[in-house]
C-alpha cells in the first residue's frame, strides 16, 4: 500500500509553538548541517561573522538612544544657545556604524541564497546521479510520485530551510545573546521584568502551539486525500469519460474539499490568534518596564549597598532592548518549527540518497564484438582472455522470488544455441517477463545461474551485458525528442541513415515520413500524437538500431493490428536473422516458426520444443493451438 505520509504536505511558517527534537530528527538536521558545511564552509563562517556584526550594529543604535537623551538631549535643553556639532559627529559615526550592519545583512543574505542554491543543485545533481544506480527493485517499491517529490517538494523544503531559517535562527540567537548582556548591564530589575514577559510568551505560544497542531496534521492529511484525489482523477480521465462519472466525481470532490476547508479553518483559527497575543503580551511588557524603569529612577533603591537608579535615557534605551529580546524569541520558535518541518524532506532525501544500488562484480566487458578479461578463468596467468559475442543464453536450475516470501520461478532450465528464435507461451503470471527480466540482470536470482557464451552472466559488467541485448519492452517509452532522436537512443553512435534504415526495415518508415516534420517531429507526452501501434513500431526500429546480438520482444506486436503485424513480421524477420532472440508472445501465430517453445505455468517450464514437436505431444501447446485454431 502506498505510503501516504511520503507525500504529505508541510504546513510551512503556519505551525507554532515549541517542538521537541527526538533523536532521528536530530541525526538528520546534523547530516544536513555537514552536507552543507562540507561544500560551502568559507561561505557560512562569513556569514556568521556578518551576521554578528549586523547584530552588533543595530544593538548599537539601540544603545545611542541612551547616549542620545542622557549626554545631548537633556543637556541641551539646559543651555541658551546649544552646540549641535558633538551631536552631529556622534550621529555621523552611527551612521558609519548602521551602514556597516546594511552592508553585512545584505551580504549573508546574498551568500545565503548562494549557499541554498549551490547546495539544491549538488542534491538534485547527486540524488540523480544515484537514482541511475538504482536497480528496478527499487521502482517496483516505490511509485513514481514518491519519487518525484522528493526533486520537487522534499528539496524545495530544504532550500527554504537553508537560505532562511538556519541565518534566522543564528541572527536570533546572537541577538538574544547580545542584547541580554546589554540589558543586565543597564538593569538588572528591568531585565528581571523583560524575562518574565518572555516566559510568558514561550508559554502562551506553546500552549497555543499545541492546541492547533492536531487540526493542522487534519489539515495536512485532507490536504494530501485532496492532491491524491485530483491525480487519480486525472490519470482515469478517460474512464471517467466512459462511464459518465463526472458527476460522481465533482460529487466526491466537494466532499473532501469540505473536509480540507473544516480542518484548516479548525487549525488557522488558533493559529492565527498566536501573533496577536503575543504583541498585546509584548506591549504589556513594554508598559511594565516604563513603570517599573519610572519607580526605580524616582526611589533611588538599593540593593548590597549599590544604588540602583536609574537615567531617563537608560529607561529609553532599555524599552527598545525589551522589544529587540523578545522578537527573536518569537522568531527562533517560528524557524526551530520550519528546520523541523523541513528535517522530514531531509529525511526523504537521505533515504532516496541511501538507498541500495546495484551490485556489479562483473570482470567480462564487450569490446569490438568480443568479451574481454583482464585475467583467464583459472587465473593462471596474467594475460588478455577473449571470447566471441555469440549470444548463446542458457539456464541452469534457475530459482527466483521478488520476495523471499513467494517464489515465482522453479527450476528453470534452457539451453539455446546463438541465431535460434525461442518463444515463450503461457498465461498471465506464468513468469515469461520474469525470465526476460532476469537476462538482463534487472534481477538477482537466488539459485542456479544464467550463462552467456559461457560465462555466468554474475561475471559480465552489467553496462556491457545490456549493450549486447536489445529489448522492446511491452509498455512503450518514447522521450520528449525528434522520432530521429528516439530510435538513435538504441545506439547513440547510429548516423541518421542508420536509424532510417532501421525504421524501413520494421515497417515504420511510411507512417513516419506521413507526420508534419518527418523524421524531425517533435514528440511529447510519451509520444501522445501517436497511436499504441506506431509508438510500438518506434520501440522496435530503436532495438533494431543498437545492432544487438540477442533481441527481446516482450509482446512487442501486442498493440498493433493484425495488418501492420504482417508487415512488421516480414521486417522483424529480417532482424531477427543471426540473432538470438526471445519472444513472449499471446498470438501463437507469432511463434510457430520459432526454434524453441518454451510452455510455461505458474513459474514452472511444463513442454519446450518445436510447433511440430508441441503439437505431437498434444499437451498444453496443443490445447492453447486448439483454442486459437491453429493446426
Amino acid at each position: 500500500m502506498r505510503d501516504m505520509t511520503m507525500n504529505q504536505p508541510r504546513n510551512r511558517g503556519t505551525n507554532v509553538g515549541f517542538r521537541k527534537i527526538d533523536k532521528q530528527q536530530r541525526d538528520v538536521i546534523w547530516r544536513m548541517t555537514k552536507y552543507v558545511l562540507k561544500n560551502y564552509k568559507t561561505y557560512i563562517v562569513t556569514v556568521m561573522v556578518c551576521i554578528v556584526v549586523a547584530s552588533v550594529a543595530s544593538l548599537a543604535s539601540t544603545l545611542f538612544t541612551r547616549t542620545l537623551v542622557d549626554d545631548y538631549i537633556v543637556p541641551l535643553t539646559k543651555v541658551a544657545n546649544p552646540q549641535y556639532a558633538s551631536l552631529a559627529q556622534a550621529l555621523f559615526k552611527l551612521g558609519l556604524v548602521l551602514l556597516l550592519g546594511v552592508v553585512c545583512s545584505y551580504a549573508y543574505n546574498r551568500l545565503m541564497i548562494q549557499v541554498s542554491q549551490g547546495t539544491m543543485l549538488k542534491l538534485r545533481k547527486q540524488l540523480f546521479e544515484h537514482m541511475q544506480q538504482l536497480p528496478i527493485s527499487y521502482f517496483d517499491r516505490h511509485k513514481h510520485g514518491e519519487v518525484m517529490s522528493v526533486y520537487t517538494n522534499d528539496i524545495d523544503s530544504l532550500r527554504q530551510m537553508i537560505s532562511t531559517a538556519m541565518a534566522q535562527v543564528f541572527n536570533s540567537l546572537i541577538t538574544i545573546v547580545v542584547t541580554f548582556s546589554s540589558m543586565v548591564i543597564l538593569s538588572v530589575p528591568l531585565t528581571i521584568v523583560s524575562i518574565a514577559i518572555a516566559v510568558l510568551m514561550m508559554v502562551a505560544t506553546t500552549k497555543l502551539g499545541n492546541m492547533s497542531r492536531t487540526y493542522f496534521k487534519l489539515q495536512q492529511n485532507s490536504l494530501a486525500q485532496v492532491n491524491g484525489f485530483v491525480e487519480e482523477m486525472m490519470t482515469g480521465q478517460k474512464v471517467i469519460k466512459v462511464f459518465c462519472h463526472e458527476d460522481q466525481a465533482i460529487a466526491d470532490f466537494e466532499n473532501i474539499n469540505e473536509e480540507l476547508r473544516n480542518s484548516a479553518c479548525q487549525a488557522n483559527k488558533i493559529a492565527n490568534i498566536v501573533m496577536p497575543v503575543n504583541g498585546n503580551l509584548g506591549n504589556m511588557g513594554y508598559v511594565l518596564i516604563a513603570v517599573v524603569g519610572a519607580a526605580v529612577a524616582l526611589s533611588a533603591p538599593e540593593l548590597m549597598g549599590m544604588t540602583l537608579s536609574i537615567s531617563l535615557g537608560t529607561i529609553v534605551a532599555f524599552l527598545q532592548l525589551n522589544k529587540s529580546f523578545t522578537q527573536p524569541i518569537t522568531h527562533v520558535s517560528q524557524q526551530i518549527n520550519s528546520v523541523l518541518n523541513a528535517s522530514v524532506g531531509a529525511e526523504r532525501v537521505f533515504a532516496l540518497m541511501d538507498a541500495e544500488t546495484e551490485t556489479d562484480n562483473g570482470t567480462w566487458e564487450m569490446a569490438d564484438g568480443k568479451w574481454v578479461s583482464a585475467k583467464d578463468v583459472c587465473k593462471a596467468e596474467e594475460k588478455t582472455v577473449t571470447r566471441k559475442v555469440e549470444g548463446d543464453v542458457d539456464f541452469r536450475h534457475v530459482d527466483f522470488g521478488y520476495s523471499a516470501e513467494k517464489q515465482v520461478l522453479f527450476d528453470i532450465n534452457i539451453n539455446t544455441s546463438p541465431g535460434q528464435k525461442i518463444a515463450f507461451v503461457g498465461g498471465t503470471g506464468a513468469g515469461k517477463t520474469t525470465i526476460i527480466n532476469l537476462i538482463n540482470r534487472f534481477y538477482e536470482i537466488q539459485h542456479g545461474e544464467i550463462l552467456y557464451d559461457g560465462l555466468p552472466i554474475t561475471h559480465i559488467r552489467k553496462q556491457s551485458l545490456r549493450k549486447s541485448m536489445s529489448i522492446v519492452l511491452q509498455e512503450t517509452h518514447l522521450f520528449t525528442a525528434s522520432v530521429l532522436d528516439n530510435i538513435r537512443y538504441g545506439c547513440l553512435e547510429a548516423s541518421d541513415e542508420q536509424c532510417v534504415e532501421a525504421a524501413r526495415k520494421v515497417g515504420a518508415d511510411d507512417f513516419i515520413r506521413r507526420l508534419p516534420n518527418g523524421y524531425s517531429t517533435i514528440l511529447s507526452g510519451d509520444g501522445g500524437n501517436l497511436s499504441q501501434g506506431e509508438r510500438q513500431l518506434l520501440a522496435i526500429a530503436r532495438a533494431a538500431v543498437a545492432n544487438p546480438r540477442v533481441l527481446i520482444l516482450d509482446e512487442a506486436t501486442s498493440s498493433i493490428d493484425t495488418r501492420t503485424e504482417q508487415l512488421v513480421q516480414r521486417g522483424m524477420d529480417t532482424i531477427m536473422q543471426g540473432r538470438t532472440t526471445f519472444v513472449i508472445a499471446h498470438r501463437l501465430s507469432t511463434v510457430r516458426n520459432a526454434d524453441m517453445i518454451i510452455v510455461m505455468e505458474q513459474g514452472r517450464i511444463t513442454e519446450q520444443g518445436s510447433h511440430q514437436q508441441l503439437l505431437e505431444q498434444k499437451g498444453k501447446y496443443y490445447q492453447l493451438c486448439r483454442s486459437h485454431g491453429i493446426a
